[in-house]
């Protein structure tokens, strides 16, 4: 049961992540983004996220698999990596 409740939480953080992914590569920002303005780049282009802080937290996650670089400023801020 644990183990199949795992993989829902990584597909639904895959999905989630996917979603900022693509929107990220549409808008091709010159610059580091906080979560507050990836929300609102999502938000522009018919994305839901539920808070800012959904945003980091996810991007967060996916900095420990490499595919995010997080920029330990204040605010912090998000840099992605290429698509494999």
């Amino acid at each position: 049961m644990v183990h199949r409740h795992m993989c829902k939480n990584m597909r639904i953080r895959r999905g989630e992540f996917e979603r900022i992914r693509s929107v990220l590569s549409e808008a091709e920002p010159d610059e580091p983004l906080t979560a507050r303005e990836i929300l609102d780049l999502l938000e522009e282009h018919g994305e839901e996220f539920e808070s800012a802080h959904r945003v980091a937290t996810v991007l967060g996650r996916q900095a420990r698999e490499g595919d995010v670089e997080v920029i330990r400023e204040q605010p912090y801020r998000y840099r992605l990596g290429e698509a494999n």
